[in-house]
């Protein structure tokens, strides 16, 4: 029996080979990996040409359609579907060491993906994919500019980022309202920050979270005074090396005002 699968909510599925081909070749650490994870592959468009990479694939995919087409119009043995949430799963528990992570990511989990992937850091040494244009400019932008916000702070910490190409809606079925942005992440030699991580998302996400106000304003909550060097600045004006210098200093803060109340 044939399937067509239905079109997944959140999903659209590339129809041009040759887009499908490059976001597969634009991974570049698959010799440091023995496993490619996929999201979303839906009717294996972007698959097709990773199955040819010789690598243990590994695909999440919850529409239980998508995975009959999979399963009938590839051959068996070339990948193994996990019908789980990619987002709920504990992924050591699925994957045996460190591994590559790709997709034509679905736009409505988008961001809660990278956030997944920033929580696998040490096991993920690559992230390539699709997202939504605006998305991946976010991530990819630099301090002084508007999409510039924790997103791109907090991955950019870990990973160098690369915006690679644009892809229009054309290319789709069924076509988004909007653009769409590839972009490949890679594991920077950060292995620990001089703070904790807490505390760095927690600066982070507190600065961004009123990012008109100056950092003297947004950071009240925290122990202790912002910097002068920092304290006119506002968040976007701030270099990830920036946020990771002003973690630090009001997580020593907090720990010295602990150490005084003992």
């Amino acid at each position: 029996m044939k399937v067509s699968p239905k079109k997944a909510l959140g999903q659209h599925f590339l129809t041009d080979p040759s887009i499908c081909y490059d976001i597969a070749h634009a991974l570049s650490k698959l010799d440091e990996v023995k496993t490619i994870v996929e999201v979303g592959p839906g009717t294996g468009a972007l698959t097709k040409e990773l199955i040819p990479l010789n690598k243990d694939l590994q695909l999440f995919e919850v529409d239980l359609e998508s995975v009959a087409y999979l399963n009938e119009f590839f051959p068996e043995g070339a990948f193994t579907v996990h019908t789980k949430d990619f987002l709920k799963v504990k992924l050591d528990e699925y994957i045996d060491g460190k591994f590559v992570l790709i997709g034509n990511y679905p736009y409505n989990i988008s961001s809660q993906i990278l956030f997944k992937a920033f929580d696998y850091k040490d096991l993920i040494p690559e992230v390539v994919g699709m997202f939504q244009k605006e998305v991946a400019e976010r991530v990819a932008s630099g301090p002084g500019t508007k999409k510039y916000g924790i997103l791109s702070v907090l991955l950019q910490a870990f990973y160098d980022i690369e915006y690679l190409f644009t892809v229009g809606p054309e290319k789709f079925d069924p076509p988004p309202k909007v653009d769409s942005g590839v972009i490949r992440m890679v594991r920077n030699n950060v292995l620990e920050l001089p703070c904790s991580l807490p505390f760095f998302i927690r600066t982070v996400k507190l600065a961004f979270n009123q990012r008109r106000k100056t950092l003297r304003n947004s950071l009240k909550s925290l122990e202790g005074d912002v910097p002068e060097t920092f304290a006119q600045r506002r968040p976007e004006q701030m270099s990830v090396g920036d946020f990771i210098e002003l973690a630090a200093h009001f997580e020593e803060l907090a720990i010295d005002k602990t150490k005084d109340d003992e």
